[in-house]
């Protein structure tokens, strides 16, 4: 028991358990890195404006597939944390935000089993959404789930052999897109496609400004992302490759109508292309490059709103 200076014991008061459980917490919330979730949350948008567009927009079906969404982008970040983690390639000289597994905040046999909880929850959901949907949606649900635990897993991680920003195009982009507008009526329409491409080119790009964040440090651990692949030069071109092409899509949809005429109020968002480009095109120390993955989450979330606003008009 610790004393004062005149003797006198010194009583410790205990405020609350609050604390202690924020932070017991607060590494798995690390761990599912919340900038990154908007990339669950924009395709849903998209998919389930166009199906209020149809009129066949159901409240439960779009919380039911938000749910979904998040859960199994939670479960990619646990797996990709993981993976990371006992494979070496988290290490001390990477700049970017902490990695729980690598750093020892969780271990390796919890975070398997937060890994095992994230997308158990997403499956228990999917039951409800095969309902809705048929057994397509099941199909679409147990490859997303497999896709994703095979990105920086398994034997063969295809993440680290440069196929990591065709994953996140095809399962955050298309299949994300389209599998929610699928949900509410079992079609899908090709404006669901044409939104789809346009998530899926901000979704990769957002991959691009991280991998492209890491080159030298994924270099040396053998991690062969894209971007080390590419080299810096041509990565940043096809960083600003994606971002421009998912504005082109937009207006080819709008002038078109293959997506409502409104969803052009998506090209609001182009002026804001300009300086994320300019960073990654001219940076490559580390805290600006983290600030051009943040605004392209952001720029993506935006893009999503705007298109979204536009087919409820």
């Amino acid at each position: 028991m610790p004393f004062s200076r005149s003797g006198a014991r010194i009583t410790h008061v205990s405020l609350g358990t609050t604390e202690p459980a924020v932070n017991a917490w607060r590494p798995w919330i690390v761990a599912a890195r919340p900038p990154t979730l908007w990339a669950a949350v924009a395709p849903v948008l998209v998919g389930s404006s166009l199906a209020e567009h149809d009129g066949v927009f159901s409240w439960s079906a779009f919380v039911a597939i938000m749910a979904a969404a998040l859960l199994i982008q939670i479960g990619v970040n646990f797996a990709n944390d993981y993976s990371d983690g006992v494979r070496g390639a988290d290490t001390p000289d990477r700049i970017g935000p902490t990695r729980a597994v690598a750093s020892g905040l969780i271990s390796p046999q919890r975070m398997r089993r937060g890994v095992a909880v994230a997308f158990g929850a997403a499956a228990l959901i999917g039951i409800y959404l095969t309902v809705l949907a048929g057994p397509v949606i099941l199909g679409v649900g147990v490859i997303s789930i497999v896709a994703a635990l095979g990105y920086t897993g398994g034997p063969v991680p295809y993440g680290y052999r440069g196929l990591g920003e065709l994953f996140v195009f095809v399962f955050f982009g298309l299949v994300a897109t389209v599998g929610t507008r699928f949900v509410y009526d079992q079609t899908a329409p090709l404006d669901a496609w044409l939104g789809g491409v346009v998530m899926g080119c901000l979704a990769s790009a957002i991959l691009v400004a991280n991998n492209i964040r890491d080159i030298e440090t994924d270099a040396a651990v053998g991690k062969r992302t894209l971007a080390v692949m590419l080299g810096r030069t041509r990565t940043r071109a096809a960083y600003a490759g994606l971002l421009v092409s998912a504005f082109v899509v937009t207006a080819l949809g709008a002038v078109t109508a293959t997506a409502p005429p409104w969803t052009a109020l998506a090209l609001l968002a182009a002026p804001l292309v300009v300086p994320l480009v300019r960073i990654v095109g001219s940076v490559e120390e580390g805290p600006a490059l983290i600030a051009a993955l943040k605004g392209t989450a952001r720029l993506q979330v935006i893009v999503a709103g705007l298109f979204s606003g536009g087919a409820l008009i």
